[in-house]
């Protein structure tokens, strides 16, 4: 069963929403374009999230048990829950118990 990613980032986050097209263009400057495949959309984003050590410490053992492969629902800011993955995750020692962790989540279309 797939786990949902309940940590709430930091505020402000911004995403990248890709169109993934196919294109032919021809000699005399028409171009054809279509969709790419049924999932022609994609979406990335650069997360933080800061807090204590436990804290970062819960995230980061959410995401390692994941091996960077397997998905979880996650819900992104303009859209509905859906399957992502996160392949690296930076977490750094701010000092006085303070930490931040950057990580970057990508759609996935299959769990």
């Amino acid at each position: 069963m797939t786990e949902v990613f309940t940590w709430t980032p930091d505020s402000k986050p911004t995403g990248r929403i890709t169109q993934r097209t196919r294109s032919a263009k021809f000699g005399d400057g028409y171009e054809q374009v279509a969709g790419d495949g049924i999932n022609a959309e994609s979406q990335s984003w650069p997360l933080t999230f800061t807090g204590s050590k436990a804290r970062i410490k819960a995230i980061l053992d959410f995401l390692r048990a994941r091996k960077g492969y397997q998905s979880f629902y996650w819900t992104p800011p303009f859209g509905d829950q859906s399957y992502f993955r996160c392949k690296e995750f930076d977490p750094a020692d701010q000092g006085g118990g303070k930490w931040i962790l950057s990580v970057t989540f990508d759609q996935a279309f299959a769990p």
